[in-house]
């Protein structure tokens, strides 16, 4: 079995500050330490699974491609520097409108990637910026990291990759 960490996009990955909705690639801001993090978890055979709720594709603001845009270019910059992202998944509903097993705080994208990929939900990790992401990787047996905003998660990512230190 693998071990993983799974990852919320808006305000983990990238800087959500001035936008709630990021579908536009000049709008997708990295945020500090995300290519050092991820490098580290990728050195020590993690596995970087992005989860993502996007309610804007629902609420017909923006497109499902519009957000493969955004993924295929953090993957090929991700790429650039070392690292493979495993897989994107998200959520296109919006619980305004519709209603679903798969956006967060429901953790279905979350178990599809463990049944995929063979993952160990005990040796395997969440970080996100929202109580909705926390409550997803609990439902999913996931060790769970709330962060704030934009912040800078390679401190976060050290102590994963040693526990002990």
């Amino acid at each position: 079995m693998k071990k993983a960490v799974f990852i919320d996009r808006d305000g983990v990955i990238n800087n959500e500050s001035n936008h709630y909705y990021i579908y536009k690639l000049d709008e997708f801001i990295i945020n500090d330490g995300i290519v050092e993090a991820l490098q580290l978890l990728s050195k020590n055979d993690f596995l970087i699974i992005v989860i993502t709720n996007q309610g804007g594709i629902s609420k017909g603001m923006y497109t499902k491609a519009d957000v493969d845009i955004i993924h295929n270019s953090f993957e090929i910059t991700m790429a650039e520097n070392g690292v493979e992202i495993t897989e994107f998944y998200y959520c296109p509903h919006h619980s305004d409108i519709e209603k679903c097993l798969c956006r967060k705080p429901d953790s279905l994208m979350i178990e599809k990637a463990v049944a995929r990929f063979d993952i160990d939900v005990k040796k395997s990790y969440l970080i996100g910026d929202s109580q909705r992401d926390i409550e997803a990787g609990k439902k999913a047996g996931l060790k769970c990291f709330l962060i704030e905003a934009n912040e800078n998660i390679l401190p976060l990512c050290e102590s994963i990759v040693n526990p002990n230190q």
